[in-house]
């Protein structure tokens, strides 16, 4: 079974609605199991400012499908609940990125993982370190909790008092 992290972001419209209907989509997913999610947090914007707050998230999913088939099914979800194109770190209705798949590293034309980003995000590796804060980075070779204190990322992240809620209640 692979282990792989995922980053929910959302900062338009329905906010929770969109990272709500993005988990129970990867939970409707055939060879992917939601093993563990993360509290919610609000974030500022990074990159472009003038924008609204984003609500953020990670994931941990088990399963047996490849690296590739998750990114593709996340992209699918993206489309599924009406992401819209956007400049460079623009506003989003949904955001998944594909953080850590296993220990691999994995650089293709379509992909990369680790997520290029993620070791300097606190929005990624606040949530992220609620629920793998072990889990070693393969590229950086340290723990997403050492990542954390590392971070030279300095934007406010803020537990949110929304919670996401898998269907499954074993999670």
């Amino acid at each position: 079974m692979h282990r792989v992290l995922v980053g929910l972001g959302s900062n338009v419209g329905d906010r929770l609605g969109f990272l709500q209907r993005a988990l129970h989509a990867l939970e409707g997913t055939p060879g992917i199991r939601l093993t563990s999610v993360s509290s919610v947090y609000e974030t500022e914007p990074v990159g472009t400012k003038n924008q609204p707050p984003f609500l953020n998230a990670a994931v941990e999913l088990r399963g047996t499908v490849s690296a590739a088939l998750v990114y593709e099914r996340l992209k699918e979800i993206e489309r599924l609940i009406g992401r819209t194109p956007t400049e460079r770190w623009g506003p989003r209705e949904i955001d998944l990125d594909l953080l850590y798949f296993d220990d691999e590293i994995i650089d293709n034309p379509t992909f990369i993982v680790p997520h290029r980003e993620s070791s300097n995000r606190r929005f990624v590796l606040i949530p992220l370190s609620e629920i793998a804060a072990d889990f070693i980075d393969p590229a950086k070779n340290c723990s997403v909790q050492t990542l954390l204190e590392r971070c030279p990322d300095t934007c406010e992240v803020v537990k949110s008092p929304f919670h996401l809620h898998p269907s499954s209640p074993e999670v």
